[in-house]
């Protein structure tokens, strides 16, 4: 028990150690809209001369970015667009995204789930069945709502029993919708003033009713067979 808590000790002191270390050097600015447009050009002929080592230190940044819940993952993401393309930038930020919010995820489980639970199990009870039988169906619709911010979810999630796997891959389907959405505004990255644009109410609302459907179609489905049940 005692290895166990210096483990999380040093882990949060690490990354607490690198955050501050972020604000300290004003390592964000390297992930503003402003700094990716104006280096669009130089980003682009180094992709052009090593396109595998780019995309490859680009999907690292983004998992670190994603993973430690730093500000810029958005921004990243409409990096990807304007370096990569739609193609190749939603296949690199999909999977960079996932990544990194299942590592948030399990980090926030390793370090807080345990206290979390002891601390307020009782009232976690209820929440804790419901996730064990529909995890992934709440998951799926948390995703596809992009006005959640995803941070919150990835570390909330981690105090709940979803299994990991389960999380990789309903997370990167309920997210590829907004990084489709996102990487392709990035194609026109030159032309981006802010990101508050990107999104209008009308998509996020599609998204929601997208997001509710699998939830609903299963509440609808148990509650038809409950009736047909009654009526034998």
């Amino acid at each position: 028990m005692q290895k166990k808590t210096l483990q999380k000790i040093l882990l949060l002191g690490g990354l607490a150690a690198f955050i501050v270390l972020f604000k300290v050097f004003d390592l964000g600015q390297y992930l503003s809209l402003d700094y990716i447009k104006a280096q669009q050009e130089n980003f682009t002929a180094l992709y052009q001369a090593r396109p595998i080592l780019v995309v490859a230190a680009y999907m690292l940044i983004y998992i670190v970015v994603t993973a430690l819940s730093l500000p810029g993952a958005a921004v990243m993401t409409l990096a990807g667009g304007g370096l990569f393309g739609l193609v190749t930038g939603t296949i690199a930020v999909s999977f960079a995204s996932t990544i990194g919010a299942t590592l948030a995820c399990i980090v926030s489980r390793y370090l807080l789930r345990d206290w979390v639970q002891n601390k307020f199990g009782d009232k976690l009870a209820r929440i804790n069945q419901g996730m064990e039988k529909e995890g992934g169906f709440y998951l799926f619709s948390l995703r596809l709502v992009p006005i959640f911010p995803f941070f919150i979810i990835n570390l909330a999630m981690g105090l709940t029993p979803i299994r990991i796997f389960t999380y990789y891959w309903v997370s990167q389907l309920g997210m590829l919708p907004a990084t489709i959405v996102y990487v392709n505004a990035g194609t026109q990255l030159a032309k981006i003033d802010s990101l508050a644009g990107i999104l209008s109410p009308g998509l996020i609302l599609s998204f929601a009713l997208l997001g509710l459907f699998p939830v609903l179609s299963k509440k609808l489905l148990a509650l038809y067979t409950i009736k047909k049940n009654t009526h034998r």
